[in-house]
């Protein structure tokens, strides 16, 4: 079992987990820390306190002997700067790409702690030359220079925004990376497939279309479908709508003279495989 502590370096990044065998500090979820990682120092904030990782889940990447310190006033102070360099920086290679009339879209510009390396982060419909860019970004700031093309999600989760459900997008806040999101989650839920109903401020799917589907699936499989016959306690009639998670459904009585639905809970109905489209089969017979 590996001892672990799960680190955030940016609001919107995942969650990293440090081994902490033998990291001696007293430690707190909200310290500040000093970490060693691929890209040089880095500043960051333990937001996941001690948990014990099984040596053969590959599901959680685990750094070893990588939690420097905990970071100190002036350690805050020094990454203060480097944010403040961060939006310079930016300002700069805007210039510079417009400059070099690229046709790329600078999203964001993270400075290592110790000011070894700079990553600007971007989007682009086609792939970029960026080698010219590159030059010039390394003359200015001396310091080595990565440009990375990042997708339209990933945009998202760096910039931050108000979704349509008017909360923080879930992706740069709680979610700990994307996952596949189909078009089938929101037929499962019955929801409108109108894309701007169903799409995020990023122009995907909404990642929380994958939050109740597992939910909806289970229950869908014990419940009736839209447009089944059912017998009901007052007579058999069609399903015309229901919730699946409360279990109600409305049936228009097929044997009734009153206009209108009645409204039934799925352990009341009993189900049949008639459907509508069998439905719609027996009424054009008796028309012909």
């Amino acid at each position: 079992m590996k001892k672990v502590i799960g680190i955030r370096f940016r609001s919107a990044d995942k969650v990293c987990y440090f081994d902490i065998d033998n990291f001696n500090e007293d430690y707190f979820v909200g310290n500040d820390v000093i970490c060693k990682t691929n890209h040089g120092l880095e500043f960051g904030k333990i937001c996941v306190d001690t948990r014990f990782v099984d040596d053969e889940d590959d599901s959680v990447e685990v750094f070893y002997d990588s939690i420097l310190r905990i970071a100190n006033e002036a350690d805050s102070e020094y990454h203060k700067e480097n944010l403040k360099l961060e939006k310079d920086a930016a300002f700069i290679a805007e210039k510079c790409i417009n400059k070099h009339n690229l046709t790329m879209n600078l999203v964001s510009v993270i400075y290592t702690f110790d000011r070894s390396k700079m990553i600007f982060f971007f989007t682009a419909d086609e792939r970029v030359d960026f080698r010219a860019l590159v030059k010039d970004l390394a003359s200015i700031f001396h310091v080595r220079i990565e440009l990375r093309q990042i997708k339209i999600r990933d945009e998202a989760r760096m910039l931050g925004g108000i979704g349509i459900c008017g909360k923080s997008f879930c992706c740069s806040t709680f979610l700990n990376g994307f996952h596949p999101v189909s078009i089938k989650m929101a037929k499962e839920q019955n929801l409108s497939l109108n894309p701007k109903k169903i799409s995020g401020c990023c122009g995907r799917l909404m990642c929380c279309l994958q939050y109740e589907y597992d939910t909806y699936k289970s229950l869908n499989k014990t419940s009736p479908k839209i447009g089944m016959t059912v017998d009901s306690p007052d007579g058999e009639g069609v399903i015309i709508d229901g919730n699946p998670i409360t279990g109600k459904y409305r049936v228009k009585l097929t044997n009734s003279d009153e206009i209108g639905f009645k409204c039934f809970h799925k352990d009341d109905l009993k189900f049949s495989n008639k459907t509508l489209e069998d439905n719609k089969k027996q009424i054009d017979s008796n028309v012909e």
